[in-house]
């Protein structure tokens, strides 16, 4: 017994001294679920608005906008949600796509670098910057549960284009502290790197057939995967049976069956979707709107996946 206080003393202290980590040289990546120690302390910035704050991480000073709901309670755990946005694009135009700021959960929404091509991009793409934002999302998740009463076991992460294919990203390399995925239009570039996670990983996905951004049925001239591809080796990964139950006909669902642990793998077809983030109202993306709504299916799939 005095063995396992010692084991568990021991992570407590290494979980404090990453958390509290306050240089870029002392950074790490963190893939594992760690406690908030923000519970019972009063928010950094206004609730129910949405501010654009800071952290550092390998050498470099980041951004990102934060929405704290406005009935945010400090002694209440509430579940994170991490939106990427895509290539070109803003932390702002990614909020106001993908609406995660209107859900109750505490919303994230970070700011990508200047890429090769002088526009934002993630970590994954070929035209990305050379900075991890792997470990700045580590990073950013230290910060944020330092401050703010987050639910470790309900932490997500989001993402549209090349957001959506560094989602994935996530999916590889963070799925010990991140509960489950959510890429949109996913743009799946093979410089994204080996895909070992550690543990089967929930995976929700969305594509438009008629997206010529990303096309459905893949690029290889940009290495781009067919979509249907990349989903079979999420499913062998997951150790889902290899052929999924479909249903619905101007929205495919595909859904695998049997995965380990429990876990789940679905993806969207949706029939004539451009580029876009689905929407049955007008939104940044587009003025025509889609046949559902993505962010209500996605967090209602988040809600069925916490960290196990």
């Amino acid at each position: 017994m005095r063995g396992r206080t010692l084991v568990i003393a021991v992570v407590a202290a290494i979980t404090s001294a990453l958390l509290a980590a306050p240089t870029a040289s002392a950074s790490r990546i963190v893939d594992f679920p760690v406690p908030s120690t923000g519970c019972g302390r009063a928010a950094p910035v206004p609730v129910g608005e949405s501010v654009t704050r800071t952290v550092t991480s390998g050498g470099l000073t980041r951004s990102y906008l934060l929405h704290v709901p406005a009935d945010y309670r400090p002694a209440r755990p509430l579940p994170l949600v991490l939106s990427f946005h895509g290539h070109k694009r803003t932390s702002e135009y990614q909020e106001e796509l993908s609406g995660f700021s209107a859900t109750g959960a505490i919303a994230v929404y970070p700011q990508g670098l200047v890429g090769t091509d002088g526009e934002t991009a993630w970590t994954g793409a070929p035209y990305s910057a050379a900075a991890d934002d792997v470990l700045f999302t580590s990073d950013l998740l230290n910060q944020l549960q330092r401050q703010l009463c987050v639910d470790s076991r309900r932490i997500y992460a989001a993402g549209k284009s090349n957001g959506g294919g560094f989602t994935g990203v996530l999916a590889c390399r963070l799925s010990g502290r991140i509960a489950a995925f959510a890429p949109v239009s996913g743009a799946f570039y093979p410089q994204g790197g080996a895909c070992e996670p550690s543990r089967p990983v929930p995976v929700l996905d969305f594509h438009g057939t008629a997206d010529t951004t990303i096309p459905y049925a893949g690029d290889p001239e940009r290495g781009l995967p067919p979509i249907p591809d990349w989903l079979a080796d999420w499913a062998a990964r997951d150790g889902c049976a290899a052929t999924p139950k479909v249903s619905g006909d101007e929205v495919r669902v595909y859904r695998w069956r049997g995965c380990d642990r429990g876990t789940d793998l679905v993806h969207y077809r949706v029939e004539g979707l451009g580029h876009d983030w689905p929407s049955t109202t007008p939104n940044p993306d587009s003025d025509v709107p889609a046949v559902l709504d993505a962010t209500p299916v996605i967090m209602r799939f988040f809600a069925a996946h916490p960290l196990r």
